[in-house]
């Protein structure tokens, strides 16, 4: 039964957010994976070849041998309650909505939506709207700007708002590379675990890449990476050469972001270089680009190379000083809308 007398509007909740990340496939199996990957390898905004080029390539030899390869490395990562990654944004979302309802102010909405896969932009946006939402803020949890993950979010939410009688006011978090709150937050995490630990000789701060042309055509991914490796080492008082960044994750044979993770992790064991920490401040939540790909191959490619002493550091996944972080990035975007 409603709490508003018949004839009286019921409030409007402040504004709404919605939290969006990459997206997981719902299983660790082939068949799953092949349905991921077919509609994220779809988009042009990941890969911007010639459309039939890239049907052929996408549908004669990636999806037909990728994701059997790929289950495997999900299922080595899966956990009781599904993919970290979904799970762990599940989490964010419900700490976040927590501390920017917690003043006891007007009510502020959120939900959490996926780029790929499920819970989708269009759901999550329809529940907002249809929870009387006038204006919403769009956070996609990618600290630095690219076209591939931030602009391709702006994309579907643009679709899925034009089916809409009356479209809400959308404002989107385009980057937040150089926010003092989430730098505080990584620094946090990183001093923490080496307080623990101990610090390594050397902090290798690794992003995903993206293809270099995409750089050379504009796009300011590269600018933000470097923007926030600097301004972490400066906050972590690292002196010069003990602190690097590079990329991760290169897909496909043409030239990407350099240098990379894997190509510095086996110069640096070649030169008998021990005690390498490894933290990526790109990804909100730890996934399997983190977990298998850097926590597991990274380390076993590192010591068959003749290293010593890798130690991958966590994401900031669902901390409360990732949380705290968030919410004055909310604040920040969105002053005007909660008086």
């Amino acid at each position: 039964m409603s709490s508003v007398p018949d004839g009286v509007e019921a409030p409007r909740p402040a504004f709404g957010v919605l939290l969006t990340n990459l997206g997981s496939p719902a299983a660790p199996t082939a068949t799953a994976v092949r349905s991921y990957l077919r509609e994220f390898l779809a988009d042009p905004r990941v890969v911007d070849l010639p459309r039939l080029r890239w049907w052929l390539i996408r549908n004669l030899f990636v999806l037909p041998l990728r994701p059997r390869r790929s289950a495997a490395l999900y299922r080595s990562i899966w956990t009781a309650d599904g993919s970290p990654l979904t799970v762990t944004t599940r989490r964010i979302g419900d700490a976040l909505a927590a501390r920017l309802n917690g003043a006891g102010c007007a009510e502020i909405l959120l939900e959490v939506a996926m780029r790929y896969g499920s819970p989708a932009i269009a759901h999550g946006l329809g529940e907002l709207v249809r929870r009387g939402c006038t204006r919403i803020l769009v956070l996609p949890l990618y600290p630095q700007y690219s076209t591939t993950t931030t602009a391709s979010t702006e994309d579907a939410v643009a679709a899925s708002l034009a089916g809409l009688p009356a479209t809400p006011e959308i404002r989107t978090v385009q980057s937040y590379h150089r926010h003092p709150a989430y730098l505080t937050a990584l620094q946090s995490v990183i001093r923490e675990f080496w307080q623990e630990n101990g610090p390594a000789n050397r902090l290798l701060m690794s992003f995903h890449g993206i293809p270099h042309r995409y750089a050379m055509a504009g796009d300011p991914y590269p600018k933000h990476c470097a923007a926030t490796t600097r301004a972490l080492a400066a906050l972590l008082g690292l002196a010069p050469g003990r602190w690097h960044m590079a990329y991760q994750s290169r897909f496909g044979k043409e030239p990407w972001l350099l240098p990379e993770l894997d190509g510095r992790l086996a110069r640096w064991a070649g030169r008998g270089i021990s005690g390498v920490d490894v933290v990526c401040p790109g990804f909100a939540a730890d996934c399997l680009e983190t977990l298998e790909e850097v926590a597991v191959t990274g380390r076993k490619r590192f010591e068959a190379a003749g290293g010593s002493g890798f130690r991958y550091i966590p994401a900031l996944n669902d901390r409360w000083e990732h949380i705290t972080a968030l919410s004055e990035i909310v604040a920040d975007h969105t002053g005007d809308w909660s008086g």
